[in-house]
């Protein structure tokens, strides 16, 4: 029963990544941070709904990330074994990353709210945030994939290539391909997770390396 349960938990994984997918598909193209007043102010204004929905939902995905982190991170201390050093610098990365996240669905969560009662120069400063206020998002997520990255590398607790993945994703993070390597965050989130209870419902060596 208790590895049923693990196995179920280590699936808050997938729930972040579909969730957070079906956010930015509610959500659109949101204007870049060097758009015109107007530009920004009409497309809040017009798509107030849609993005206070996406904002609802990337919240979730947030919650569910931080599941999943808790549920690796107790994977990753057991393959540490008695020097869980790294294992807690990626509980601290996912704990960074999503409040990240949850910057910008309150930063949207915003916009759609007050599309139309806020002065424009607001709404686009605003807008402006949620274009480029990405660091703690990427530093996060960077640590996050990195830390858990060098602890399957170096002493297992899921297959070598899903580290070797999140040490290339993480180091991606921090470069001006960031965008990119956050979208293969998210599938690299939702692939361990699969893994995790995949190897879970059927043993512990399952989840072996």
């Amino acid at each position: 029963m208790a590895q049923d349960w693990k196995g179920r938990a280590s699936l808050t994984g997938a729930a972040f990544a579909n969730f957070l997918v079906i956010s930015f598909v509610v959500s659109g193209e949101t204007p870049g941070a060097d758009d015109s007043v107007q530009e920004v102010v009409s497309f809040y204004a017009d798509n107030d709904s849609k993005v206070t929905i996406s904002a609802i939902l990337s919240g979730i995905s947030a919650v569910f990330f931080l599941f999943f982190v808790g549920s690796l991170g107790s994977v990753l201390q057991s393959a540490e074994g008695t020097t869980a050093g790294l294992s807690a610098v990626a509980r601290a990365g996912g704990v960074v990353a999503a409040v990240g996240m949850l910057i910008f669905a309150g930063l949207m969560f915003t916009l759609g709210d007050t599309a139309e009662s806020l002065e424009p120069a607001a709404t686009q400063a605003l807008n402006a945030l949620n274009a480029d206020f990405f660091f703690p998002l990427a530093a996060g997520m960077a640590t996050f994939l990195f830390a858990s990255g060098l602890v399957v590398v170096r002493s297992g607790g899921l297959p070598q290539w899903l580290g070797w993945a999140a040490l290339v994703i993480g180091v991606a993070s921090v470069t001006p391909v960031g965008f990119f390597a956050f979208l293969a965050s998210i599938l690299w989130v939702l692939v361990a997770s699969i893994v995790l209870a995949l190897g879970r419902a059927g043993g512990p060596a399952a989840s072996a390396p």
